[in-house]
């Protein structure tokens, strides 16, 4: 992995408690973000040097973002760079810390008392905080941010930009709390900050995500916390209390990998009735694709060669791999109920409808005999999403995928309505 040295830094543009962060001379658009061995809590109040976080903390950021990237939510992330840095996309810093909570803990209890540790948010709680040292990093409402009117990067920071903040930190925190899941690990709480791409002038996920971001409880438990808690809690500062610390940051960047890894592997069997539904079946496997999921497709009729159709259906269920099959039959469907009644496995009707006879060609997709549970999609790509959902069940990289896709969807529409009443203005 090559080193920041090999890459021509210009001047230092920020330097915080635990990073710099540095333009690149030859990378346009582009910044160096350092990690620092430094480990803070209460705004500095507490700081001591721990040999070798920088290099964790890297390494932590660099897989969340990596993980989120995959999923299809927009970061500032680029690239690792080094064993203690990453570059990103140049943001100017949009200064509030975003912080989502499942559970109650923490500075919450005591802004909020009466409620007990361990309360559980259905939805999830939010509350941002302006970044400012000097008064301890303030809580904010939604009003107040409005009204400051920031502008940064040519972008003034109004409903539509706090609503997309707001949704896409809760998409952020779920796509990691189910990742966590997998660990057997609860993310109880986190915080993020936003930026301006200045070349784009899009807000996207900025700065880090790393074992100071947020609170991890193996197996629900608060006294297995793997988190900065644990060093916000010493007592008193020991080399023996700082190698447990760091034993615990350790744990968080090798169970970080883990995330990236799929839970389970799976497939769509796309079973079309004759060759001249090819193009139909091509774009439910260009959408499986855009998921991950491996899509094959088979030529089979249920009417006129049934054994054919039982023999490969046999085939998949012989393997073991989980699959999802996709009937592409028009006219008179026998693939999707002769299949539905002999497999348990999940059966999709995707009929490729025409303009002559679709009305009456659907009702053999739609009118099944009892005890067969084919569902009928008519969209070869929501037939897709379809199959995705029902892999999201056991998959968290395939959830994480259709989280970060409906979060867009919603962010598309945002701005697209922003754009209109500009427009009419």
């Amino acid at each position: 992995m090559a080193s920041p040295s090999e890459l021509k830094l210009g001047q230092k543009l920020n330097e915080g408690k635990t990073k710099q962060i540095f333009e690149l001379a030859d990378e346009p658009g582009h910044v160096l973000v350092q990690s620092k061995d430094q480990i803070t809590a209460g705004n500095a109040a507490r700081k001591d040097q721990m040999e070798g976080k920088a290099a964790i903390a890297n390494r932590t950021t660099s897989c969340v973002f990596k993980l989120l990237q995959e999923a299809g939510i927009k970061t500032a992330f680029v690239r690792q760079q080094s064993e203690k840095a990453f570059v990103a996309a140049r943001c100017e810093m949009i200064p509030i810390e975003w912080v989502c909570r499942r559970v109650a803990t923490g500075s919450f209890l005591k802004r909020n008392p009466g409620v007990k540790e361990g309360y559980r948010f259905y939805p999830l709680k939010m509350e941002m905080f302006f970044k400012d040292d000097a008064n301890n990093d303030p809580q904010w409402s939604e009003e107040q941010l409005l009204e400051t009117k920031l502008s940064l990067a040519g972008l003034t920071i109004g409903r539509c930009e706090v609503d997309i903040m707001n949704r896409s930190t809760v998409a952020i925190f779920e796509v990691l709390e189910r990742a966590w899941a997998t660990q057997n690990c609860t993310l109880v709480d986190m915080k993020i900050e936003f930026g301006v791409n200045v070349s784009t002038k899009e807000i996207v996920l900025a700065d880090v995500i790393d074992n100071d971001s947020w609170r991890l409880w193996p197996a629900g438990d608060r006294s297995q916390q793997k988190d900065k808690q644990v060093y916000r809690d010493l007592k008193e500062v020991t080399p023996e209390a700082m190698q447990m610390v760091k034993r615990n940051f350790e744990w968080v960047s090798e169970s970080v990998k883990r995330l990236l890894e799929p839970q389970a592997s799976g497939r769509v069997v796309v079973l079309m009735g004759s060759i001249s539904d090819t193009a139909h079946c091509e774009k439910i496997r260009k959408a499986c694709g855009s998921y991950g999921i491996p899509c094959e497709l088979r030529v089979t009729s249920a009417h006129k060669g049934p054994d054919e159709t039982l023999r490969i259906k046999a085939e998949y269920e012989g393997d073991g791999v989980p699959t999802v099959f996709v009937a592409v039959a028009g006219r008179s469907n026998g693939l999707g109920p002769v299949m539905s009644g002999n497999t348990v496995y999940p059966v999709i009707n995707c009929p490729p409808i025409t303009p002559n006879w679709g009305a009456q060609d659907i009702w053999s997709s739609l009118r099944m005999p009892s005890g067969l549970g084919c569902s009928t999609v008519l969209s070869p790509e929501a037939a897709a999403q379809f199959a995705a959902q029902i892999f999201g069940l056991s998959d968290h990289l395939v959830w994480s995928k259709l989280r970060a896709s409906m979060l867009n969807t919603w962010v598309s529409l945002k701005q697209a309505d922003k754009k209109l009443q500009a427009c009419s203005l």
